[in-house]
């Protein structure tokens, strides 16, 4: 009897090694939309495509997982997660934590506001409350740069701009084709940009071979015009 219950205990082991070995896991945050975002209860996007050709090329079945955008990096480097993919833009503070793959896209920062707003560009930032996702880019921007602004920081995208339709801030600070996909009637994306910036992948530290893997993916695609693909098709959805 003890026999058998080992057996089937080293049985479920190497089935749950082999079934985690055939997989790659990436974590994202599927509120980012054309990069991620749900549609008709699956994550698509951008960099759904990219992993999705990463996987292929490992010859591995793609798993996708939500998170929280700030809890990506843990994902990582918990090995909870393979890699993380979510419009991720390169810090030297992240850096010290995660390894980055080349850039894939450029990201422009950009302001939403109301259309009769007296904020006419980032200039026009000074003691006013300003909407961000926590962690991202416009986060560290403004927490950089624009000393004078009253920062609120949302976990959600859609929770920043909700902010703003309902008056409790004056502003958005967000990646520009995001906020086409967000924005309505009542609101414009102005033109100046807030910072421009890249996306790229992110592995755990000293995880090479994978990262040479992504990175031959991500070149290819770049040259096969394939990621533009991916924007105008996920624009479109």
């Amino acid at each position: 009897m003890k026999k058998y219950l080992l057996l089937i205990i080293i049985t479920l082991l190497v089935t749950g090694c082999t079934n985690r070995e055939d997989k790659l896991i990436v974590a994202t945050e599927a509120a980012f939309a054309p990069y991620e975002y749900y549609s008709n209860g699956e994550i698509k996007g951008v960099d759904i495509d990219i992993m999705r050709e990463v996987a292929k090329e490992m010859n591995k079945e793609l798993k996708v997982k939500d998170v929280a955008f700030d809890s990506i990096i843990a994902e990582v480097k918990t090995h909870k997660s393979d890699v993380g993919a979510a419009g991720i833009s390169f810090t030297e503070e992240r850096a010290k934590q995660v390894d980055f793959s080349i850039p894939y896209i450029e990201s422009k920062q950009v302001l939403v506001v109301k259309k009769n707003s007296s904020i006419r560009s980032p200039k026009d930032l000074k003691n006013i409350k300003v909407a961000v996702q926590l962690g991202t880019l416009a986060d560290s921007t403004l927490t950089d740069e624009y000393p004078e602004v009253q920062i609120v920081r949302e976990k959600k995208y859609m929770a920043a701009i909700q902010d703003l339709k309902d008056n409790k801030v004056q502003a958005v600070v967000m990646d520009y084709l995001p906020a086409t996909r967000l924005i309505d009637n009542n609101l414009e994306i102005l033109d100046e940009a807030v910072a421009i910036d890249a996306y790229s992948v992110i592995v755990d530290k000293g995880n090479s071979e994978l990262l040479k893997t992504i990175n031959r993916v991500i070149y290819r695609l770049k040259e096969e015009g394939k990621i533009d693909e991916y924007l105008l098709k996920h624009i479109g959805e």
